[in-house]
């Protein structure tokens, strides 16, 4: 199924209205059952619901690989997904979060709680991260959604696309997870406003280093300077806000110091 379909509108430009179409992305509500039960309902681009629902449960703190998993399958009618878990007796959280997503998002995760922090020794310039911001801006072939994409310093390695930015980066989760693609150590881009619970999936995978083409938010700020995580907002070719973990992000005015 692809991103997007073809819809008929009228639209109005320099004094007429004619009739004509326009590709709109996709939404719908999906639900994610887990060793037969319904555990949790996601509104998303119904594509790639097998990576967003591995991705998902990795970042929820279910799995942690994929010899967790023993199953997953798509319903025919894309409005479910049925994933099967080795351990037939895991025990799900059942405290909902509802989260700042688009849509609606939710997290069974305390966000307030205490985690690991991301030890890493991976450093970046301003120049770099400019240029795969261009790169993940450069290959978006719909308007209406959010990307994400995970990175070395010098080449995306994957990307998801959603219209849930919170979902894009579960997506990527389970790109990775199915591709066996390391996350530690690596750069997150994403398009999205990056709030707590995309802090929290990136320090989930292990990620030392976000950066974003618009804000972060208070709480997210608060906890990747608790969890060691590197910051960036408003991600341009030639500008951008380092907001925590200024270490990892060494410019040339520093002189190349981290």
């Amino acid at each position: 199924m692809s991103v997007s379909q073809e819809v008929s509108h009228r639209r109005y430009e320099s004094g007429r209205m004619y009739p004509t179409t326009t590709d709109v992305v996709r939404e719908a509500l999906v639900r994610l059952h887990v060793n037969g039960q319904e555990w949790a309902m996601l509104m998303c681009t119904p594509r790639q619901l097998d990576l967003l629902a591995l991705g998902f449960l990795h970042n929820e703190g279910i799995v942690a690989s994929m010899k967790d998993v023993r199953r997953v399958v798509v319903c025919p009618s894309g409005a479910c997904v049925e994933v099967w878990l080795r351990d037939a007796n895991r025990e799900l959280p059942t405290a909902r979060i509802l989260t700042s997503g688009c849509g609606g998002g939710v997290t069974f995760n305390d966000l307030t709680s205490e985690a690991q922090p991301v030890l890493s020794d991976v450093t970046v310039t301003p120049q770099q991260i400019g240029q795969l911001m261009f790169k993940l801006q450069e290959g978006q072939r719909y308007r209406g959604v959010h990307t994400s994409a995970l990175a070395d310093g010098d080449a995306l390695l994957a990307t998801a696309t959603d219209v849930g930015r919170h979902n894009t980066i579960d997506k990527l989760c389970g790109l990775c997870l199915v591709e066996g693609i390391l996350t530690e150590d690596r750069i997150l881009l994403t398009t999205g406003r990056v709030s707590s619970e995309m802090l929290n999936k990136a320090a989930r995978m292990r990620i030392p280093i976000v950066a974003s083409r618009t804000s972060p938010t208070t709480l997210s700020l608060a906890l990747a300077e608790a969890w060691h995580v590197t910051l960036v907002g408003y991600v341009r070719r030639d500008s951008l806000n380092v907001y925590t973990g200024l270490a990892r992000v060494q410019s040339h005015e520093r002189g190349g110091a981290g």
